[in-house]
C-alpha cells in the first residue's frame, strides 16, 4: 500500500516555523461486515467481522478469535492492535500527529477506556439477578426500590456519554434479590451503545425475566454530551425514560407512587 498524502498539521515544529507536515504510517483499512439478527426486538450489533480490501492480508476473523456476550451471535472483535491503529486514524484525520509525544501513547489509552466502558457486552444482567435470590421475605410482597443509581453510558449515535440517575422498583413475587443486585443490573446494561430509551427497557426486562416479580418500574434522568457539547449546545437538560411492566403498567395509583417517590429524591 503506497503512503498517503501528507495531512498539515497546525501545530508548529519545524525549526523555521513553519507547519508540521504529518505523514502517517500506512494504514491498512478494515470494513466491517455486519451479521444481521432476525429476531425484530434485537438492537445491538449481533456480529462482525472485520476484514482487508489488500490483497494476502488474512481478515481479522481469522487473526482474532475474541468473542464476548450479546443478545444473538457471539461478536468477533478485532486484535487490540487493530483497535489502536483505527485510533490513530482517527487522530490523523482530526489533524494531528498520533506519533508526537503527547499523543503516542493515546491509542492504547482510548481502546482500554473503551474496554471499560463497554464492558457491559461481557455481562448477563439476568444471571446477576438470580445468583442468588431469597425466598425467606416474610410475607413481604410491598415495593422494593433503589433510587438515585448512578448511570454512566453512551449514546449509540455519536458515542457520547450520557451521565445521571436511574429509579428502580418492583413487586415480589415470593423472592427478592439482594439490593446490591439491583445496582449493579443497571451498570451492566449502562455499559454497552445504545439510547436512554433501550437503557430503561433492558434494566426493567432484565428483572422481570430473573425474579418474574408482579410489576418492575424503572425511570432515567440523564444529561447527554451529544446535546451539550455538540449540535442544540443545551447544558442541564435532562431527558427522562420511563418503562413500566406488570402491576406498574396497569395500576395507575401503583405507578403514581413509583413516580412520586422518584421525584421525591430531588426534594432531599
Amino acid at each position: 500500500m503506497s503512503s498517503r498524502p501528507a495531512i498539515p498539521c497546525s501545530r508548529p515544529a519545524s525549526a523555521n516555523g513553519g507547519a508540521r507536515p504529518y505523514s502517517p504510517a500506512p494504514l491498512r483499512r478494515l470494513t466491517l461486515h455486519y451479521i444481521a439478527s432476525s429476531s425484530s426486538s434485537a438492537r445491538h450489533l449481533h456480529g462482525f467481522a472485520c476484514s482487508s480490501p489488500q490483497h494476502g492480508t488474512p481478515p481479522v476473523s481469522n487473526i482474532s478469535t475474541a468473542q464476548f456476550k450479546s443478545k444473538g451471535a457471539p461478536l468477533r472483535r478485532p486484535t487490540q492492535e487493530e483497535a489502536e491503529e483505527a485510533v490513530r486514524t482517527l487522530i490523523a484525520w482530526a489533524g494531528d500527529d498520533p506519533n508526537r509525544e503527547g499523543l503516542k501513547d493515546t491509542p492504547r489509552r482510548v481502546v482500554e477506556a473503551f474496554r471499560e466502558y463497554f464492558r457491559g457486552y461481557e455481562l448477563d444482567p439476568v444471571a446477576m439477578l438470580r445468583e442468588p435470590t431469597f425466598e425467606e421475605v416474610g410475607g413481604y410482597d410491598d415495593l422494593v426500590m433503589l433510587r438515585d443509581i448512578r448511570v454512566e453510558s453512551h449514546c449509540e449515535h455519536h458515542i457520547a456519554p450520557f451521565i445521571g440517575v436511574a429509579h428502580v422498583a418492583y413487586l415480589p413475587n415470593g423472592k427478592v434479590a439482594g439490593l446490591s443486585k439491583l445496582a449493579r443490573v443497571v451498570e451492566a446494561c449502562s455499559k454497552r451503545l445504545q439510547t436512554q430509551e433501550t437503557l430503561s427497557a433492558e434494566i426493567a426486562d432484565a428483572i422481570d425475566k430473573a425474579l418474574d416479580p408482579r410489576g418492575v418500574a424503572v425511570m432515567i434522568e440523564a444529561e447527554h454530551q451529544c446535546m451539550t457539547m455538540r449540535g442544540v449546545h443545551q447544558p442541564g437538560v435532562a431527558a427522562v425514560t420511563t418503562r413500566f411492566l406488570g402491576a406498574f403498567s396497569t395500576d395507575s395509583a401503583l405507578r403514581d407512587r413509583f413516580l412520586m417517590l422518584a421525584n421525591g429524591s430531588r426534594r432531599r
